[in-house]
């Protein structure tokens, strides 16, 4: 959530930046700006009639006290109208406060100034690609065909006790699944990062501290009787772990990681793109947050992107990465580099991870402040990253280590998972 200061102070130049979004700003934050001087003047107008009324009720007592009854109840009728003005006031202040969080819950984050103009994926910005595409034999297969040939994963056995979209894995399919969330959990807290083991479900607080609620809603799944929600990504309960804080800056950074399994209500949609292990509504992933200082979350965020790199050199996978253009933008991001796996079988690239930078953004929604060397309380950094989503990572090392004689187990994966090779 942006802050109201900020925008009071470069409406224009924010205006301006969020046409990289492709949206016209200016109406929400001339709607802020007109709320907030209600609120203000609301709030100054209340102050002065809650001071007046408490004046009057010490002079009303000093009047009774000297029997001067009659204008003690002169008094009396004055306080009571203050009184009355006060209540309606302060349901103004109530009402108007709400409908400025609502408006200010549309806005979405200031893209930062690399981030390129565009409306769709298309127009994201390649900055890195390495790894080698394998040249596999005409007969390879896409991973949902490999899956059903060597018995890894069942997906019409998901539809049978859930639904479309939450797949069984079997046999050697779930040993890698495990051995994948291992090794992450482990190549995450050796670069320093701390295992932490959180809820799989959220309260409404915290959905609106790592800002999915509002925006997301339609694509969470909620436990109406209970109010919760199931969690989209471990962000939002790591995150919240540090909601309402007030940190020192001798306790940056703060570096969390954690697997969960994530639920997703995405749209319908069908073909070849989003079959098998493409598009989930349950998936497994191992996320990274940090909370740092302002002044170094955009080295934090370069250090981010160079763990995932090593992560997917061991793996030996062929990747890219991708700076998102406004269109393609999360709401909640200032600054995001997609990781993309190259599929041979399916001859396109699939998105593995996302690492952004949120900037002050969650840290206003969540309250999550820092008190700087002068004693003042400042809004802490917030970054994180997929390290990294297993569906599409596994679908990526069934098609690319495909071979006639099965498929190859990644060499530091071996350890993990006690074989070399699927046959």
């Amino acid at each position: 959530m942006l802050q109201l200061q900020v925008i009071r102070d470069n409406k224009d130049e924010i205006i301006k930046a969020l046409g990289k979004r492709n949206i016209d700003a200016a109406p929400l934050l001339d709607n802020v700006l007109r709320l907030d001087e209600k609120r203000r003047s609301t709030q100054a107008r209340l102050d002065t009639v809650l001071a007046e009324s408490n004046k009057l009720s010490k002079e009303i007592g000093g009047l009774f006290k000297s029997g001067k009854k009659d204008e003690a109840n002169i008094l009396k009728e004055k306080t009571g109208a203050l009184k009355e003005e006060s209540k309606q006031l302060g349901e103004t202040l109530n009402t108007t406060a709400e409908d400025l969080q609502n408006v200010l819950y549309q806005i979405p984050n200031v893209p930062h100034e690399l981030v390129p103009s565009g409306n769709t994926e298309e127009d994201n910005e390649e900055v890195f690609r390495e790894g080698d595409i394998p040249t596999l034999n005409t007969d390879a297969l896409p991973h949902w065909e490999l899956a059903k040939k060597f018995d890894l994963i069942d997906f019409e056995l998901g539809v049978k006790i859930t639904g479309a979209g939450f797949p069984v894995y079997k046999g050697k399919g779930a040993r890698l699944q495990r051995a994948l969330i291992a090794y992450f959990l482990d190549r995450n807290t050796e670069a320093g990062y701390t295992e932490m083991q959180v809820p799989h479900l959220v309260n409404e607080a915290s959905g609106f501290g790592t800002g999915q609620l509002p925006d997301k809603e339609g694509q969470m799944y909620h436990i109406g009787e209970d109010n919760l929600y199931l969690i989209p990504t471990a962000e939002v309960p790591v995150t919240n772990l540090l909601r309402d804080e007030i940190l020192n800056e001798k306790d940056f950074p703060i570096c969390y990681t954690g697997y969960t399994p994530c639920f997703r209500r995405e749209a319908g949609s069908y073909g070849a793109h989003v079959r098998g292990l493409n598009r989930l509504h349950q998936f497994d992933k191992v996320e990274i947050v940090r909370v740092e200082h302002p002044s170094n979350s955009y080295k934090a965020l370069d250090g981010m992107v160079e763990h995932v790199k090593n992560i997917l050199r061991e793996l030996e996978l062929p990747y890219r990465i991708l700076r998102l253009c406004g269109g393609d933008l999360g709401f909640t991001s200032a600054l995001t580099y997609d990781f993309e796996v190259f599929s041979t079988a399916q001859d396109r690239w699939l998105e593995i991870s996302s690492v952004s930078n949120f900037e002050t953004y969650q840290a206003n929604r969540l309250k999550l402040r820092y008190k700087d060397k002068n004693g003042k309380s400042q809004l802490a950094h917030t970054l994180n990253g997929s390290s990294l989503a297993l569906p599409r990572v596994l679908a990526g090392i069934l098609e690319n280590y495909q071979t006639a004689d099965g498929i190859k187990i990644p060499k530091v994966l071996v350890p993990y998972c006690g074989f070399d090779v699927i046959d």
